[in-house]
């Protein structure tokens, strides 16, 4: 085949995704992330085991906790790579929306696989099965040992944002309402109950405590709908506790402004609507670029006699404290003037000697019109100045040229004179009985001064 010299070899998206990982891999700071990931694997297996031993639904539900700490691990493994890598020309912005990105798609499959448990535990009711409580207790503890513990030992960046920046979800409220009702009772526990809990520590807890008493009323009654029932409860406190973030996390992904900040925004626009040349500000624009990142745009006229990188420096100074990447259109304020016309020019009327007479639209008949004054001659009709039949009524807007015009066959001199012979025709030494005066163009007309029109001096 043809060999084509200095062509690079286009990877594949798997050659892509390992020139990646390789990438986060060369950190030690992802070593940590990379163990608990294999230990995740492992856990999800052995609990997968035992919900199906066991035929326990609860358990499921709650093994879906761990599958979503999963999730949290490649998130916080995505955020690693976010630092590493620089804004490219394709994503001028960097790639910080990939960890949004990560967040948003974390909560939603987290709430899908509560729908799911809440689909499968609707068919429960009808038929309850049997359920086994050999395995229950351990791989509730084994789940709540592993998910508190990966919370606990890495800090992920993404989702501790999105925790504390989301509404509350209705499991922290009324843990909340709790925690001061205890405080309330035993003030020293104020510092331990009041402050707002971590939502994912949490479900981990509220989700055991619930697999706790569903052990204990199917060994003491063998009440086995209890388990449908905590199944329920653990899907429920999920997609309560995920849906904030996947709320926050989406208005990230459509580029809208925290509300929290609209009011600081519009204290610094105020401001630079006042500083020395600016005139208007005005086409502003700003959104989330990723968590706690603020992007923005915004155009400044200013004075014709400003200048352009003074304002500029003191714009910028004063909006980069909230918004760290900034875009500033500077443009100096511009004279509108008024058209000459408002219809197309022709190409040949900048030749003024060509163009003498100014084109008229045609009138009405002749034997209908007053010779005067150019209206119907009707008894009836209004005066000349107020009829509606003028000829300047309806008629496209002209250019009056600098040249000026006379009518033809009527005695006068037509054109103007050449600059030749200006001098000729009396223009610059009056009272010489030149042939053409300086005010008319008759030409027995004495153009001396001091004499009236019969020749003879005045008295």
């Amino acid at each position: 085949g043809t060999i084509h010299l200095f062509r690079k070899s286009q990877r594949s998206l798997v050659g892509k995704l390992t020139h990646e990982f390789r990438l986060v891999a060369a950190d030690r700071r992802s070593w940590k992330i990379l163990l608990f990931g294999a230990i995740n694997l492992v856990c999800i297996g052995f609990l997968l085991m035992w919900c199906s031993s066991t035929n326990s639904i609860a358990l499921t539900a709650y093994t879906y906790l761990t599958i979503f700490d999963l999730f949290s691990l490649v998130t916080c493994l995505i955020s690693y790579w976010v630092m590493m890598k620089k804004p490219s020309p394709v994503y001028s912005f960097g790639f910080e929306r990939f960890e949004v990105l990560a967040v948003f798609a974390s909560t939603v499959l987290a709430q899908l696989g509560a729908l799911f448990i809440l689909k499968e535990s609707a068919e429960r009711f009808l038929e309850q099965p049997e359920i086994h409580t050999g395995r229950l207790l351990v791989g509730t503890f084994v789940a709540l040992f592993f998910n508190l513990f990966t919370m606990l030992s890495i800090r992920n960046k993404p989702f501790a944002y999105v925790s504390e920046a989301a509404s509350t979800s209705w499991l922290q409220e009324h843990v909340a309402d709790l925690s001061r009702s205890i405080c309330g009772i035993i003030p020293g526990l104020s510092s331990i109950f009041l402050p707002r809990m971590n939502p994912f520590v949490l479900i981990d807890i509220a989700g055991a405590l619930a697999l706790c008493i569903t052990y204990m009323l199917i060994e003491i009654n063998n009440y086995f709908a209890v388990d449908t029932a905590s199944a329920i409860a653990i899907a429920l406190m999920t997609f309560g506790t995920m849906y904030p973030m996947s709320v926050y996390s989406g208005k990230v992904l459509l580029q809208t402004t925290p509300p929290h900040v609209i009011g600081q925004l519009d204290k610094l626009l105020r401001e630079v609507s006042t500083l020395d040349g600016v005139l208007e500000v005005r086409n502003e624009h700003f959104w989330t670029l990723g968590f706690g990142t603020l992007a923005g745009s915004v155009h400044v006229r200013i004075r014709r006699d400003a200048n352009e990188q003074m304002v500029l420096a003191h714009v910028t100074n004063r909006l980069y404290t909230l918004v760290s990447t900034l875009t500033v259109q500077i443009f100096k304020d511009d004279w509108i003037r008024p058209t000459l016309s408002s219809v197309p020019i022709a190409n040949n009327i900048l030749n003024l000697s060509d163009h003498h007479i100014i084109p008229m639209p045609p009138l009405k008949a002749a034997e209908n019109l007053n010779l005067v004054t150019s209206t119907p001659a009707k008894p009836s009709s209004p005066p000349p100045e107020f009829s509606f039949d003028t000829p300047g009524k309806n008629v496209s807007p002209v250019i009056l040229l600098n040249t000026q015009t006379r009518p033809y066959g009527l005695g006068f001199s037509h054109g103007s004179a050449a600059y030749s012979s200006v001098l000729s025709q009396g223009f610059g030494i009056p009272g010489m009985g030149a042939t053409q005066g300086f005010r008319t163009g008759f030409t027995d007309v004495p153009s001396r001064y001091g004499t009236n029109t019969r020749g003879q001096p005045r008295p």
